[in-house]
């Protein structure tokens, strides 16, 4: 019996390590639809916990960020010059329609068509990709 409840405790908090590894944000806070709509959506290109970069720029300290800013990664010249400041607005106006928003970005993602995943995404945003406290 003890064997088996340990099994299941440990098979449950394995997948939820392994999506956080590295990471100290207290997840109490997060969104567990905007924590979904990453994993399924944004993940496979992006690292929202560590300063690692895939085939788009890692997102950790995005929100008042430049575009086009992260060092160690080659942007388009549109996203490089864009000016923009990622805040909720622009990120939300950029998640709708990265193509639009962007013309000649390189990000291939069609966009999220709701606004209820788009502020899910972005509340999940805010919580782990704040910078570490000092």
């Amino acid at each position: 019996m003890r064997r088996s409840l340990l099994a299941a405790v440990l098979a449950a908090a394995l997948p939820l390590a392994a999506c956080d590894e590295g990471d100290t944000t207290d997840t109490s806070a997060v969104n567990a639809e905007g924590r979904q709509l990453f994993e399924q959506r944004c993940s496979a290109c992006h690292v929202a916990t560590a300063e690692q970069n895939r085939v788009g720029p890692h997102l950790v300290d995005m929100f008042g960020r430049t575009a086009g800013a992260v060092a160690d990664f080659r942007y388009s010249d549109a996203m490089a010059n864009s000016g923009i400041v990622w805040t909720d607005e622009t990120l939300a106006a950029y998640l709708t329609a990265p193509r639009t928003y962007i013309p000649g970005n390189r990000m291939a993602f069609a966009g999220l068509a709701r606004p209820g995943d788009i502020e899910n995404l972005l509340d999940y945003l805010r919580v782990v990709t704040a910078p570490a406290p000092d």
